[in-house]
């Protein structure tokens, strides 16, 4: 079989195929709002479609293509790899690979955090993170924060502040509390027990990009300390350069018990997730030759996801990525942030390197308003459509809404962007919300569409 012209035989029928095999639903959202494009190819932070047209890729997989898409040292290491006939997933055995990249990793966390486990995604790396704080603890409790995502697992869906998510799935681990974020109070009140084995956060609320104020995490692992808590950063999203230091936490100078790492590492090839944590907590839950094996993870130390990590490494420190994060996603905040005062629905332009947010909110001119209302009315957040669809169908601009019930876009690009990217970044996104209020032209046209869609779902029709 020769893969390639399979796919090349069959691109047009990828729709259909989703459609009867797989998730159909995507593939109605995909067409509702124009994003249903034949890509064909894919290099650093661009995807192409089969007539050549470019496409500025500011989603990145959700994070996982910091490096940008298909990087020629990634590609080479894994077909080293490939090629090698090297000894894969003996099991009664360890590898190089796996003790390499750990000891990559380690270099690169706070201080104390001497332990990786590896696993496949995010989620898997909350979940070992769950129960290596219970047991090293002994405590059951979890505490975690409102609008917080960590997975949609058993574990983590039970500490995913979205209800949108949980929602029909109990019912879910007992004995996790949710707390507001960025709420010290709220934080001692729920240790104040002494029974919380973990807080477990994101240093920066994904879902959304809300950041927290600069004396919430010292404060968090101050608080744990108190109570006797683990503190766990899960950095799935926000790590690895992302936020414009290699984790997030380091702009706040705080050493967690515990970092979860996913996605990026990937190189966006193979899935990987790792934990790395304190020695005491490790050899807590490893502590006996009989318990050697007694949380795994069949395919996690597989050469060929040790391999993609390392190359990753490798790629953002040659390139100097995370440096390049922290310069040109600042660059892109500050030319974003006048927008506000120019324009009644933007109320707030915010972020950290590559993690960036657009906010939008109700406006004071009464013809404004009544629009806004009009589309509220119909989705709560339908609103941030209007600026995500003519961003990728005029600007060629791939981004997405924040979170469910959010007027909020977020950009998430590759750590790779270049000044170029990010004059077509402030073009785009400066015509597209001047469009928003010119209330009966074309974009309040796709408002209308998009507001009789999300009207039809309501009713099921």
């Amino acid at each position: 079989m020769k893969i390639l012209d399979l796919i090349a035989e069959r691109l047009p029928e990828k729709y259909a195929l989703h459609d009867e095999y797989l998730n159909g639903q995507i593939v109605k959202v995909l067409k509702t709002i124009g994003y249903d494009v034949a890509y064909t190819e894919a290099r650093g932070q661009y995807l192409f479609d089969g007539a050549g047209n470019r496409y500025l890729d500011l989603l990145s997989g959700w994070g996982v293509f910091a490096v940008g898409r298909n990087h020629p040292k990634v590609i080479e290491v894994l077909n080293d790899v490939l090629h090698g006939g090297l000894p894969h997933l003996v099991q009664m055995d360890v590898t190089v690979l796996a003790g390499l990249l750990a000891k990559r990793l380690v270099a690169k966390m706070p201080a104390g955090l001497e332990k990786v486990f590896f696993c496949n995604s995010g989620a898997e790396s909350v979940e070992a993170a769950i129960k290596f704080a219970r047991y090293a603890t002994k405590r059951s409790k979890i505490v975690y924060v409102e609008r917080g995502y960590h997975g949609l697992t058993y574990g983590p869906l039970s500490i995913n502040g979205m209800d949108e998510f949980r929602e029909g799935f109990g019912p879910l681990l007992p004995d996790c509390a949710r707390i507001p974020f960025d709420d010290l109070p709220a934080l001692e009140n729920a240790l104040r027990g002494r029974d919380v084995a973990a807080f477990i956060v994101e240093p920066i609320i994904g879902h959304g990009v809300h950041i927290p104020s600069d004396e919430y995490l010292p404060g968090v692992s101050a608080l744990c300390k108190k109570y006797g808590a683990l503190l766990v950063c899960d950095e799935v999203q926000t790590g690895l350069g992302r936020t414009g230091k290699f984790l997030a936490v380091e702009h706040w100078g705080v050493e967690p018990d515990m970092v979860c790492m996913a996605k990026a590492l990937s190189g966006g090839f193979v899935p990987v997730g790792a934990v790395a944590c304190r020695k005491w907590v490790f050899d807590a839950v490893f502590d006996r030759m009989d318990r050697a094996v007694v949380h795994g993870s069949t395919f996690s130390k597989n050469n060929l996801a040790m391999a993609a990590g390392l190359a990753t490494l490798e790629v953002i420190d040659d390139e100097k990525l995370v440096e390049n994060s922290a310069t040109l996603g600042q660059q892109i905040v500050d030319d974003l942030r006048p927008l506000v005062d120019r324009f009644e629905f933007l109320k707030d332009v915010r972020g950290k390197g590559m993690m960036i947010a657009l906010e939008f909110g109700k406006p004071e001119s009464f013809k404004l308003r009544a629009a806004w209302k009009l589309l509220g009315a119909a989705n709560e957040s339908l609103f941030g459509q209007l600026i995500t669809v003519p961003l990728f169908t005029k600007h060629r601009i791939l981004s997405q809404i924040a979170g469910h019930a959010m007027h909020i876009v977020k950009f998430l690009p590759p750590l790779n962007i270049t000044q170029d990217d990010r004059k077509w970044v402030t073009a785009a996104c400066t015509d597209v919300i001047s469009d928003t209020h010119q209330v009966g032209g074309a974009v309040w046209g796709l408002g209308k569409q998009l507001a009789g869609a999300a009207i039809r779902m309501k009713t099921g029709g």
